[in-house]
């Protein structure tokens, strides 16, 4: 535990330094501990107080926190403060127990832009986790081997089993283990299109799926969106005049708005779907978290539907596995050649892990923390940001954050990249016309309670006000 020295009547003299304000203020904490001025366990000032006193901009001084804890100069923890964790060997020793450190060659830069489950930090439930690993290790030469594509008869089960809980009952021939979400949704838009040929996605829609439309050169038209989707209408439109060769959805918890379709609208884009004969591509990596989702569209239109089960998001990312079934026996052959060709097969060990969590109930435990999880930050957000600011769903792993007062997405992104957030330019997102001035902000992830409601406290502060009200930009 590190000592706690008390709150430090510190005053710096930014003149002392001729970097920028944020910049001289992380200066000013290295320049202090090594004069002595300051020592390793001392509590700087709140950053609003020490805004007051330096007269400067609240954001300004989060800026230079900022800095010097990327310098390793300082350590801040919600409700206590940020502490001086600097200094030479001989002061971390006198004033505090070193933090073991991960091994750099897995260490990772906490990244906001990414959409990422929360990851389980509870000890019983990491626990259970390794147990689970350490069985499957014990057949491990096995698992090292070149395997048939899509899964054994144990994996299926397992796949058929955890698919049966969104009310699917495909036959195991028509079930897929596949190395993820992305290399199957690349191999079925390229059974379903040519090059040229038009394929359809939510005018604001997944930028996975626009990169896979770029790679195989398709022309991916967006469809107009209310708060349940796309319009049943404009998607009849769109066939009648595009002639698509596919649809892509995501139909829960959409990535990036959050929305979920409703089973009215999920029935009446099925019709249109029917009607004009357009496969669907169901990417329902969200389908798990919600508790009582809507059936999927699978379940309403099979043999229109292919869908995808990802595991990233209700498991883990780093599985790399999705759950795939095709829509009929006869697009069974083309999709294996496809995924052989490009990804021989999904990892065994990988695969092993998930069906022995699955048959264990690992899974279902892991599932049941990220919702909790998830229902826990959103909470979060709705306590540090304004009713009606943003959009989200009680469970979603991100918020959508439309702009206002002057910000522009360009700037609000320069502005929180300066503090160390990322978020995400709703450019990636937009599929036709003008991008609008809003972002993407995730929640999941390796990110911490504490640092995430620290990034949300400047988030909600820096909104408060226009940009030019936000401190310099250098």
């Amino acid at each position: 535990m590190k000592a706690d020295h008390g709150m430090k009547d510190w005053h710096p003299d930014l003149s002392r330094s001729s970097s920028p304000r944020y910049m001289a203020i992380a200066d000013l904490i290295e320049m202090d501990l090594r004069s002595g001025h300051l020592v390793v366990g001392d509590r700087l000032p709140p950053q609003r107080e020490l805004a007051k006193r330096l007269n400067i901009d609240f954001t300004t001084v989060a800026r230079g926190y900022v800095e010097a804890q990327k310098r390793g100069l300082v350590d801040s923890h919600v409700g206590r403060g940020t502490f001086v964790t600097g200094g030479t060997d001989k002061e971390r020793r006198r004033g505090f127990a070193l933090d073991a450190a991960p091994d750099p060659r897995r260490a990772s830069v906490v990244d906001f832009s990414m959409n990422m489950p929360p990851e389980p930090d509870d000890q019983e439930l990491i626990a259970r986790m390794r147990e689970s690993l350490s069985a499957v290790a014990s057949s491990l030469i096995p698992l090292l081997r070149y395997q048939g594509f899509g899964g054994s008869g144990m994996d299926k089960e397992a796949a058929a089993a955890w698919l049966n809980r969104r009310g699917l009952v495909p036959s195991q021939e028509r079930i897929f283990v596949t190395p993820g979400a992305h290399p199957a949704l690349l191999a079925i838009f390229g059974l379903l299109a040519k090059p040229g040929e038009t394929v359809l996605s939510e005018v604001i829609t997944y930028p996975g799926m626009r990169s896979i439309a770029a790679q195989l050169r398709l022309n991916l038209a967006g469809l107009p969106m209310d708060e349940d989707g796309i319009l049943p209408a404009a998607f009849a439109e769109a066939c009648e005049r595009l002639k698509p060769k596919a649809l892509y959805l995501n139909p829960t918890l959409q990535n990036p708005l959050t929305l979920t379709i409703p089973a009215k609208r999920r029935e009446e884009i099925c019709a249109v779907a029917r009607k004009y004969h357009v496969p669907i591509v169901e990417d329902d990596a969200y389908g798990f978290i919600p508790l009582h989702g809507p059936a999927p569209l699978a379940a309403m239109a099979p043999d229109l539907t292919w869908h995808i089960g990802g595991l990233a998001k209700c498991i883990g990312a780093g599985l790399r596995l999705a759950y795939v079934v095709a829509p009929d026996t006869k697009a069974v052959w083309p999709f294996v050649s496809a995924m052989r060709a490009n990804n021989v097969m999904a990892s065994p060990l990988n695969v092993a892990l998930a069906t022995r969590w699955i048959e264990d109930g690992t899974a279902d435990a892991i599932l049941h923390f990220i919702r909790a999880e998830a229902a826990a930050r959103q909470q979060m957000v709705a306590a540090v940001l304004p009713a009606g600011s943003y959009r989200a769903d009680p469970i979603s792993f991100n918020i959508w954050l439309p702009l206002s007062q002057g910000w522009t997405r360009s700037i609000f992104g320069s502005h929180t990249r300066s503090a160390g957030i990322g978020v995400v330019a709703s450019d990636a997102f937009t599929v036709e016309g003008t991008a609008p001035e809003a972002v993407r902000v995730c929640l999941g992830g390796p990110i911490t309670r504490e640092k995430l409601r620290g990034a949300l406290e400047f988030i909600g502060h820096a909104l408060e006000g226009p940009p030019e009200m936000a401190g310099s930009f250098f």
